[in-house]
């Protein structure tokens, strides 16, 4: 029996995809499809956001490599990538770089020493975890960062009209009973509060689709 949700969730889900489709194209639909058009926009984000070569990034729910892999083809960093599904860490490694890191990692917390790390991304994490559970990774995330370091994520939000296609079919899979991975809302206005308690300053919002 796993300690947290999301382990075992996941672990099915993926599971299931490999069972139904080619790898390439479960390893894309484990982390919302569109794989190489969101590999490239992610890095994209990133690197708007101030990374640059020789920075350490640690992404949070890296998933199959997405972000990684168009991370890679913008800038050269030391990578740290950590998920709780190993099969989707090894698909990771096949399309990134040798030195890029993944790590199976199933706790809440970050597996990096204190102040070792410039930026920490998360996307498409925080939507799959319970509020406390990402406020942790937050606080966490707070700890590994160097002075200066910047926190980069995603969220799903109900003032966003493009979201609620996704809480829809979640909504009706909790009607029917069928065990899925979790999707939580975040309101901007908790996200506020948790970085005034964290000793975050939050930048800004930039509206988006994922």
């Amino acid at each position: 029996m796993s300690e947290f949700h999301f382990v075992e969730d996941y672990e099915r889900h993926v599971d299931q995809l490999i069972r139904r489709h080619p790898l390439p194209e479960a390893m894309s639909l484990a982390v919302g499809g569109h794989y190489e058009e969101f590999s490239v926009i992610l890095a994209e984000v990133l690197v708007q956001n101030g990374l640059r070569d020789g920075m350490t990034l640690v992404d949070l729910g890296c998933g199959s490599g997405r972000a990684a892999k168009g991370i890679s083809q913008r800038v050269k960093i030391d990578y740290l990538g950590t998920d709780v599904v190993k099969r989707l860490l090894d698909y990771a490694a096949t399309v990134c770089p040798p030195h890029y890191r993944f790590k199976c990692h199933r706790e809440l917390s970050v597996p990096a020493a204190d102040n070792s790390a410039d930026m920490v991304c998360a996307f498409s994490l925080f939507t799959h975890l319970l509020h406390e559970e990402s406020y942790i990774y937050l606080q966490e995330s707070h700890r590994v960062l160097k002075p200066g370091g910047k926190v980069v994520m995603s969220f799903l939000e109900f003032a966003n009209p493009n979201h609620w296609a996704i809480f829809e079919p979640t909504m009706q899979a909790r009607k029917n009973n069928s065990r899925q991975p979790l999707n939580m809302f975040i309101e901007r206005n908790a996200i506020d509060v948790w970085c005034e308690h964290l000793g975050f300053v939050r930048e800004g919002f930039v509206d988006g689709t994922d």
